[in-house]
């Protein structure tokens, strides 16, 4: 089908390129192989003959890159030329996975790259898979960012993503007796061909120090004399929009010494002192998320955020000035968007920079900042809003804090306004928590710097304004809005299920690879019959091939027929890994009370990563593991239950694991989850919800249909009242037979007879700290579990299936931004 007689609506500014209607140009397929031969002798002086697969990955990547740099400067130039206001998205984490695939499938040559790859007798695949994952975030923070990146370039939105180049990332994780372990990630270890280093683009970030106040018959200032200055290096890597539509940048930072070596010191022998002021500076971009139990791992963090805002407002702000030359214009040509609290520095720090360095009066710097700045929140957890010590600030960022308390003076003159008199009002909304120890409150400094502030899914948006913003929203009404997240479909649907994406491009037409509202025309064909045979098969190649990955990588051998039941995300206790495994362990008992019945057979597929200093979360991927030893290995069940914990879960694990999901696990503690992305990404592939009231598994029910989901447990307005009611889940445990048998099997150590006080600390949350909910929700749990097991392997489930994949079109992240342009960013 001609995409261009088809297609009723452009991505971007340019229209659809219509394939050749017999595969890739013959020319280009000739080109493309004559380049990549060159790169291999004359860019990494290799012989042909002798290249391994990771030079002939390099050299496929070099050509590509040269490909993308043409269109890449096209744009930039554009971009300066008209004067459009640009989108910077500032972000601790970007989550982005391999590039190289994810280009390829964007520009529309994959199929000419794999056939350039075969005639010069390499096997494409192969070469694929030698891309490490870049190690730049950990879940759905870091992936939403990477979503949005790549659909502000679908949609020709100039834009610059700024982070942090991680030198090692997220740790790589490997379970060894059952326990996570942590090692340095090292997927800069062969090189990164996506990445232009920007020799000329530097910019200095200050620490420590004191600061002047100086008084003059004119004016008064205040000067920054720091104690340490960093050097941020820029890194800018690609990001391709669909069909080459746009390119924009992702600009990282790298720490750099000043002074590369302290020469004196080396000369007298003082080899680690001369090289101390080194290791200091780049530890700064070494690892996400250093651990933050030591005082030096706090500052460490704190350091973190600070270079990364200070040098991405330096660069914005240059580049402001360059292109328009009016700091006080900054509002109409630039839109800072925090993506949660880690970047809350850049508040006060454009105030920093408009007063100190631009000589503006700070009343118009305010209005400058705030109407430039907008604020992401993801999370409901009052613990996860960061908070710093004052005497933290006090000693690393002085001329910062002093611009937090002039901002707090305005805020809380604006509470007394308010509400004279109200102390609680006035404490409630200080930028300054007083209880227990003076501490900067991030997530407030984001939210009074910010003229919008968003959450991420309805529910998630709504409370906001009831709970940790409840003060806030009222002294700054109306700044609360909701943009709920969306995903890329290039990559969650037509890059990772080729199969799927076959199939609905024959019944929807082309169209359905730019508009993803035609899924809708999807619906007709849930009932038939021929149609569902059709699609089963897509998901049994799915599910075949992942059951390969398990057993080369776990030597465990499951059964591509069996109901795949797979949970996937950061391994926390409100995402509650641990409902899930308690009934496993709940399924495993009775198959043995039971093993003739007629039972569906599972396999129960976990995978995330804990931080290394969460201790609990840990426990629980041990327990989890404990779990699928015994149930493996246990012949009497007869292979009806297996159980499986995936290694160093990062985007291209799940790549396979998500169209190959039969049941999709989003079961959080109501209220708790800010919105999901997994749960989108694993409905568009044909996969049921089994979930609670939480995060954008609302917004997921409403699209799909009640009877396409299961929903399960207490809501949120349930959940706040069991916690006033007290933490004891003793009531729920003697209500449950089966709870109890299952922590009472947990008390045993059946699951741990090397130890069986092992999971004890389980156990008694279980029964008396039950925070989460999970002993008040496992009968709910449960029951929803036996209701997957009735509809299994009936025309009901496919049914089902196709509508969730049908109805998941509103889901994607292009309309999110699309909502982000017009609301807040005004582009």
């Amino acid at each position: 089908m001609n995409i261009a007689k088809t297609a009723d609506r452009t991505v971007g500014q340019r229209a659809p390129a219509s394939p050749a209607a017999d595969g890739p140009d013959p020319a280009e397929i000739a080109a493309v192989r004559d380049d990549i031969r060159a790169k291999i002798t004359r860019v990494l002086g290799q012989e042909t003959e002798r290249a391994s697969l990771h030079d002939w990955y390099l050299a496929a990547a070099l050509s590509l890159r040269e490909r993308i740099a043409t269109r890449w400067l096209a744009d930039g130039r554009s971009a300066r030329v008209t004067g459009r206001k640009r989108v910077y998205y500032l972000s601790l984490e970007f989550l982005i996975g391999r590039l190289f695939t994810d280009a390829l499938s964007n520009l529309q040559l994959m199929e000419t790259y794999a056939r350039a790859l075969r005639e010069l007798g390499v096997d494409f695949r192969e070469v694929k898979d030698v891309e490490p994952d870049a190690a730049l975030g950990n879940g759905g923070l870091g992936r939403l960012a990477a979503c949005f990146m790549e659909s502000m370039a679908s949609l020709a939105i100039p834009a610059v993503g700024y982070g942090i180049r991680y030198e090692h990332g997220l740790f790589r994780q490997a379970i060894a007796q059952g326990w996570q372990q942590e090692f340095p990630e090292r997927w800069l270890e062969g090189g990164n061909p996506w990445e232009f280093e920007r020799f000329d683009i530097g910019y200095d970030i200050h620490f420590g120090g004191r600061i002047e106040h100086r008084t003059s018959p004119h004016s008064d200032s205040v000067a920054w004399i720091p104690g340490e200055t960093v050097r941020a290096a820029a890194f800018d890597t690609p990001i391709v929009g669909w069909r080459g539509a746009h390119v924009n940048a992702l600009r990282l930072w790298s720490a750099r010494p000043v002074a590369p070596l302290a020469l004196d010191a080396f000369n007298h022998g003082d080899y680690a002192g001369a090289s101390a002021q080194i290791a200091r500076a780049e530890a700064i971009s070494k690892f996400l998320y250093p651990s933050d139990e030591t005082a030096a791992g706090r500052e460490l963090r704190l350091r973190q955020e600070y270079f990364f805002v200070s040098a991405s407002l330096q660069d914005i702000l240059a580049r402001h000035m360059r292109e328009h030359g009016d700091i006080r214009a900054l509002p109409a040509r630039a839109a800072i968007q925090l993506n949660d609290t880690h970047p809350s520095l850049a508040v006060p720090e454009l105030l920093r920079l408009l007063v100190d360095r631009y000589d503006l009066p700070w009343p118009q710097a305010r209005r400058i900042a705030e109407e430039t700045i907008a604020y992401t929140n993801h999370t409901l957890l009052p613990e996860a809003l960061e908070t710093w010590p004052v005497e933290l600030f006090e000693r690393l960022l002085p001329r910062h804090l002093d611009i937090i308390y002039r901002l707090n003076t305005d805020n809380l003159a604006a509470a007394e306004r308010q509400r004279p008199g109200d102390i609680r009002f006035r404490a409630a909304t200080s930028l300054i928590d007083e209880t227990g120890g003076r501490r900067v409150r991030m997530g407030h400094l984001a939210f009074i710097g910010s003229h919008r502030i968003n959450g991420v899914s309805a529910m998630h948006s709504e409370l906001m304004k009831h709970t940790v913003f409840a003060d806030l929203n009222a002294l700054y009404p109306n700044r609360i809005t909701n943009k709920t997240n969306g995903i890329t479909f290039r990559r969650w649907l037509h890059q990772c299920n080729p199969g799927l994406t076959a199939l609905l491009r024959e019944v929807c037409g082309e169209r359905v690879l730019d508009d993803p509202t035609v899924l809708k025309e999807l619906e007709p064909f849930a009932n038939d019959s021929a149609f569902q045979a059709r699609f089963r098969t897509v998901k049994q190649d799915n599910k075949a091939r992942l059951a390969g990955d398990l057993l080369r990588t776990l030597s465990l051998a499951v059964d591509p027929a069996a109901l795949f039941d797979i949970q996937i995300k950061r391994i926390h206790e409100y995402k509650r890994q641990l409902l899930n495994a308690l009934d496993t362990i709940a399924r495993y008992l009775a198959i043995r009370d039971n093993p003739n019945a007629d039972w569906v057979p599972r396999v129960k597929i976990f995978a995330g990563k804990a931080a290394p200093s969460y201790r609990q979360a840990k426990l629980i991927i041990k327990l989890i593991n404990d779990i699928a030893d015994t149930i493996n290995r246990d012949a009497s069940i007869r292979g009806l239950l297996k159980v499986a914990f995936v290694p160093n879960y990062n985007v291209s694990a799940a790549e396979v694991m998500v169209p190959a999901c039969d049941l999709s696990e989003q079961i959080s503690t109501a209220g708790m989850e800010a919105s999901g992305t997994g749960n989108m990404k694993l409905a568009l592939n044909g996969a049921l919800t089994i979930g609670t009231l939480d995060g954008a598994n609302i917004e997921i029910r409403d699209a799909v249909g009640a009877d396409n989901i299961f929903i399960f447990g207490m809501t949120a307005d349930e959940v706040v009242e069991r916690r006033r009611a007290g933490l004891d889940a003793s009531d729920a445990i003697a209500a449950s037979p089966m709870l109890a048998r299952v922590i009472e099997a947990l008390d045993r150590g059946t699951f741990s007879p090397d130890d069986p006080a092992r999971f004890a600390p389980i156990a008694h949350s279980l029964r008396y700290l039950d925070h989460y909910m999970v002993s008040a929700d496992f009968d709910a749990y449960h029951h929803a579990q036996a209701q997957v097991d009735e509809r299994w392997g009936t025309a009901a489930w496919e049914t089902s299936a196709i509508l969730n994949t049908a109805r998941m079109g509103w889901f994607s992240a292009d309309r999110t931004i699309r909502d982000y342009a017009s609301d807040i960013w005004g582009v």
